[in-house]
């Protein structure tokens, strides 16, 4: 009988590793694809923030390329005295530690520094009040975004709806820890600090669903305190606006009624508020028209009705160390809430 080899052949070590490295490189260029990402920009301000980015690419891979030229030079000429090309002559030297050591990264820092403060941070800098059509606060919360609109509008949660076009006036504040603001598509981040009223402008110029994201570690779910700008047609806000502004409908369904009872008689109502109702918490997001809503538990899971029961259910399952408690419910009452819910659009 014949034994087989104690060692692969070398090729299919060879083949193994080359698809090692091609599965590893892919993952890397997939990782950075992302909704979030500053080079889809959809606003002025966006683009100059990657127009900046752009070049300072550019000006690190050149400055990279040349490093790796000298490395090479100088192990080419390694055996040979002094420098390469310019032999030992001190003044080379020290003209080489001038140029490359001073002269090239000061000239790069001092163009970066004024191309960012005199150009960038004035375009993306917070507008003023005059100049804006319209104000909106977002408070930060462990872990969501709590959605206000001036003038006794609605108030709404992880969904932020603006005009297309228009300059909208951001006004940025925390209910606890430090969070920090951030869509990449639009603007650049501003923090959120307690005492404090952060502000920057929120413009896009074209329609769309633009992902963000809190940018500043504030607790164990941070990567999942997420939320959407909308950008519509100045139609369209109008009648989300005018909607939104309305008080919860009355259930339609025997279900739907039953839910409602239950929500108002358990916890829930002394967490949330439900317009038109003797709900009238402050602690979670508003739930008066929350079956509007693409995500829940800030855009951590989609708004359907079976996400939606799982997180009534056993929100710490979803969402580890939210506030929001299990309530013991059955999925019977569950059910009852769940259909109520969905009725409030």
């Amino acid at each position: 009988m014949v034994k087989p080899p104690l060692h692969r052949p070398r090729r299919s070590s060879k083949v193994r590793y080359g698809a090692a490295a091609i599965v590893v490189g892919g993952a890397l260029l997939l990782s950075g694809c992302s909704k979030q990402s500053i080079i889809s920009n959809a606003s002025p301000q966006a683009h100059g923030i990657t127009v900046l980015w752009w070049w300072m690419l550019g000006v690190a891979a050149l400055v990279f390329l040349g490093a790796v030229v000298l490395l090479v030079i100088g192990y080419v000429t390694r055996r040979r005295p002094g420098l390469p090309f310019l032999g030992q002559r001190e003044i080379a030297a020290q003209g080489l530690v001038l140029v490359f050591g001073i002269g090239i990264p000061l000239g790069v820092l001092v163009a970066l520094f004024g191309v960012s403060d005199i150009y960038l941070i004035r375009q993306t800098a917070a507008p003023a009040p005059r100049t804006t059509a319209l104000t909106i606060h977002v408070i930060g919360h462990q872990w969501w975004w709590e959605v206000r609109y001036d003038g006794g509008h609605p108030v709404t949660a992880n969904e932020i709806h603006i005009p297309v076009r228009t300059r909208v006036n951001l006004v940025a504040t925390t209910a606890d820890v430090i969070h920090s603001f951030w869509v990449p598509q639009l603007n650049r981040k501003i923090d959120m600090i307690p005492g404090q009223r952060n502000r920057i402008l929120l413009y896009a110029d074209r329609t769309g669903k633009y992902r963000g994201q809190c940018s500043q570690f504030c607790g164990l779910q941070h990567a999942n305190m997420g939320m959407f700008v909308i950008a519509q047609p100045q139609s369209a806000f109008r009648a989300w606006l005018a909607h939104t502004s309305r008080r919860s409908s009355s259930p339609t369904t025997p279900q739907a009624r039953a839910g409602k009872q239950l929500f108002l008689t358990s916890q829930c109502a002394s967490c949330h508020f439900i317009a038109g109702t003797p709900a009238q918490g402050t602690i979670g997001p508003d739930l008066t028209h929350v079956a509007s809503r693409s995500t829940l538990a800030a855009a951590t899971i989609p708004n359907t009705p079976r996400e939606l029961a799982d997180w009534i259910h056993n929100p710490q399952a979803i969402k580890p160390g939210v506030r929001m408690p299990d309530l013991g419910l059955s999925w019977r009452q569950v059910d009852r809430i769940v259909a109520y819910l969905e009725e409030l659009k």
